[in-house]
Order: structure tokens, then sequence, then C-alpha cells
């Protein structure tokens, strides 16, 4: 996996950052990590560093201020990897819930098959979820439909935040006008990436629920994905975006 990047957001992940980086390094000699931390306060960034004494050349930590928000992360994440010249760059959560057994197949499809964006996807054959109550499986499949509605894409899991883009994808989007921060980013980056007609492709995986840490979502985050789909929309069709 030459010329590739992860980039993954931390807060509060003091409890699965060291097993992931090790999971991944593991594996692929040749892929480097992005660590985006939002001022953890269990020092997650401080376990980061501790990790970079064994992998100085591949290990790279992003300290940020105070938390931000994921969308803020990622977009700082992705100015950091198009500046250093990667060329594919990743987006993987620190809890397991996405197998580093997958990024392979994510790479291979933008590598060998002129992918754009891949994603690595829930519900491309299915509902590959595990360990999600049934009421977490509703909502994330019904905010699949929603959106599919709203804006068109045939995208089957556009709220997937295991993803990987190919550098022209990520350098033809105005990262500065991303305005989502929950995880609505992942709807605004998909449905950009889709408006400029980029060649987008899922891939089945297994989502597995965290073991340990605790979830980001809330009410807020989920309000935003609500109305923010419908103001993304109507922004394209009164030709503003």
């Amino acid at each position: 996996m030459q010329e590739a990047i992860i980039i993954i957001p931390t807060y509060n992940e003091i409890e699965n950052i060291e097993a992931i980086i090790d999971a991944v390094f593991s594996q692929y000699n040749e892929v480097h990590i992005l660590v985006v931390d939002d001022h953890s306060p269990d020092k997650t960034a401080q376990k980061v560093e501790a990790c970079q004494s064994r992998y100085s050349d591949r290990l790279f930590l992003l300290k940020r201020t105070g938390k931000q928000g994921l969308g803020t992360a990622y977009v700082a994440g992705f100015k950091w990897c198009l500046k250093h010249h990667y060329q594919f760059v990743f987006e993987m959560d620190a809890d397991f819930s996405h197998n580093p057994k997958d990024l392979k197949r994510l790479y291979n499809a933008c590598k060998e098959n002129h992918v754009d964006l891949a994603i690595g996807s829930r519900y491309i054959k299915g509902v590959n979820v595990v360990n999600w109550p049934l009421s977490r499986v509703l909502l994330s499949y019904a905010a699949s439909v929603y959106v599919r509605l709203i804006t068109g894409m045939k995208i089957l899991d556009p709220t997937a935040g295991f993803v990987c883009y190919r550098r022209a994808a990520l350098e033809a989007i105005n990262l500065d006008e991303i305005k989502f921060i929950g995880y609505a980013f992942q709807i605004e980056m998909k449905y950009n990436t889709y408006k400029k007609k980029f060649n987008i492709k899922e891939i089945p995986i297994i989502f597995t629920d965290r073991l340990y840490g605790v979830s980001k979502l809330s009410k807020g985050i989920i309000k935003e994905a609500i109305f923010g789909v419908i103001q993304m929309r109507l922004k394209t069709i009164l030709g503003k975006r």
C-alpha cells in the first residue's frame, strides 16, 4: 500500500488507539497513519507519542486545541495529507468497528480499478452490522434511505466512515467549504464527490460495534444530518453548489 495514509480522528480513545495502530502496522509495512486528536482529556495523544518511538517514520500526530468535531478533524487531516503528497487517503475509526484487514480491499479498488472513492459499505449486501441494538441499526439504515431520496445518490451507505479517497478527488473538493462537523460530514464529502462525477464504488464490509470507549453520536449530530441533507440539496438545486 505505497503512498497511502490512514487518518484516525480521536477523542478519548486511550483504550483503543495503541491496539489499532499495532493492528494496522502488523499487516501493512508501507502504509502510514495520521492520528488527529482533539486534546483528549484521557491523554490519547500522549499514548500516540509513546507509540511513535516504535513507528517514528510511519506514525504522525496532529494535535488540536479542543473538541472541534469529526468533520473539522478530517478536513485538517486531508489538508495535512495533501501537503505531504499522499496519493491515497483513508478514513478509519480508532475503535475496531472497521477491520484493518479490509483496508487492502479499499486500496485495491482505488489503485487497481481506478476508483476515486471506495466506500466500506455496511449495506451493499444486506445489513452487515454486529453488536448494534436494533434501534441503532434501524436509525442508520433509515438515514441511508433518507439521504438517497433527498440527494439522488445511489450510494447505499452514505454515512459510512470507512473510505479511501484518491488524491485527485480530494483536490477537486474545496475543503474550506465543507460545513458539517458530525456524521453529516460523511454525507457532504460523498455528495461533493458524486456531484463532480468521480468514480465511486462500495465494497462490502462487516461493521462491528466498539468494545471499549463511548460512541460520539448525539441528538445534535442526528439533527445536523437530517436538516443538513435538505440544505445541501437545496443549494444544489438553486445553483449555489
